[in-house]
């Protein structure tokens, strides 16, 4: 038997490889076969990688490919953004519990999982089918549950159950139903938070082999926007700062993303876009709005000299953050689409800053709603081109990063 050496090699193929495992929940043989191969060829190295730098579990099975993903940290954007209620969430827990009970390749009808859900629902309000958010919920489930392939549809739209309680659908279980939940070390009923599902992760590890540590700074990097100095004695960001040349190397030989150090903050970058990534800036309007804002925010920090926290960041009031958007909005608001322009501030400001929580930029404190402004937020900046005529309305913003 002959063996190749580049099944060995962290090369190209297994870059490409590593790409996709981090951006998709699993790779599905029938459905992404070129990926799947890509993953089967280079398994070896990418099982060794993963598990030595994040301690991630890759799981190759003849029907997929999947890169088990812990969070070092959760973070709100991590939930699935379809769902609305945390109802959705319990019945999406019940209904793996009802396909347990079900063979591969069963067929069931929507019906039956109705009754079934029912029953295993758990509290006293329990599920009413008569109440429109319950069949609502259920249609979200549903949705993403066929989606991610952990229910099949043979026949009918689950959709319109949100309308009727009586419309019928028949569903499959495939093989991947088996595997859409995660094995976990130990038994759930003796956990009781989330810190102590994320412990149960890293329990038998030394901190002192340095392993635990370099999964959890690892994990952050390639699983949030950015990792962020908790104070002066942060030990993970300590052993980022100690350990930085040789985590570079490490990152930018078997990735494409650039490793970028600061004082407070650790991120990946990329020096070209890829479709496949999601990406700060990306194509909406309130991206533009983020970067001219953050031009604004750092022109009130030169003209006002606004003293800085430990951390780097800045703070302000609810009224001195809308006050600073409407500064943006005087001066680049002719270029705002017309959905932005026509708003009322106050609604541009809950959703400019909910962009920049999700890409931690900025926290809101919920008690006192004081808005934290972090340093990342001025790294990338945005204004209108020298040619920029306001009667062009949705003008193309260009930005530049500090």
């Amino acid at each position: 038997m002959r063996i190749d050496k580049r099944d060995h090699t962290f090369d190209e193929t297994a870059k490409e490889a590593a790409e996709h495992l981090l951006e998709q929940f699993w790779i599905l043989r029938d459905k992404e076969p070129d990926k799947y191969q890509l993953v089967r060829q280079r398994e070896q190295v990418l099982r060794t990688y993963f598990l030595e730098k994040m301690g991630f579990r890759l799981i190759l099975h003849r029907h997929f490919a999947k890169l088990e993903k812990v969070p070092a940290e959760p973070e709100p954007w991590m939930g699935i953004q379809s769902f609305k209620d945390t109802r959705d969430y319990v019945l999406l827990c019940c209904l793996m519990a009802c396909l347990e009970n079900k063979a591969v390749e069963e067929q069931f009808l929507l019906s039956n999982l109705c009754e079934e859900l029912q029953g295993l629902y758990p509290g006293e309000e329990g599920l009413d089918w008569t109440h429109y958010e319950h069949r609502k919920s259920l249609v979200r489930v549903l949705q993403f549950a066929t989606e991610h392939d952990v229910v099949k549809v043979v026949e009918g739209d689950v959709s319109d159950f949100s309308y009727t309680e009586t419309h019928e659908v028949l569903y499959e279980v495939p093989i991947t139903a088996r595997y859409f939940l995660r094995s976990f070390p130990r038994d759930l009923f003796q956990l009781q938070t989330v810190e102590q599902i994320l412990a149960a992760e890293t329990m038998g590890q030394e901190e002192t082999t340095g392993a635990s540590r370099r999964h959890r700074v690892y994990r952050m990097l390639f699983l949030s926007p950015a990792m962020m100095m908790k104070g002066a004695e942060d030990a993970d960001f300590l052993y980022l700062r100690n350990y930085r040349h040789r985590i570079r190397e490490d990152i930018e030989k078997h990735t494409d993303f650039q490793f970028e150090l600061y004082k407070n903050t650790a991120m990946l970058t990329l020096t070209e876009r890829k479709s496949r990534y999601t990406l700060f800036p990306d194509n909406r309007a309130i991206c533009d709005i983020a970067l001219q804002f953050a031009s604004v925010v750092r022109r009130q920090q030169e003209e006002e000299k606004f003293s800085l926290l430990p951390d780097g960041s800045i703070y302000l009031t609810p009224l001195e953050f809308l006050h600073w958007l409407s500064l943006c909005r005087d001066r680049y608001g002719a270029g705002w689409s017309k959905q932005y322009r026509e708003m009322d501030i106050a609604e541009v400001g809950r959703e400019l800053l909910e962009l920049l929580v999700e890409w931690k930029m900025a926290a809101e404190d919920e008690e006192t709603g004081v808005i934290y402004l972090y340093p990342l937020l001025v790294r990338t900046t945005g204004s209108y081109p020298g040619d920029f005529k306001p009667e062009a309305a949705e003008g193309e913003v260009f930005y530049e990063e500090e």
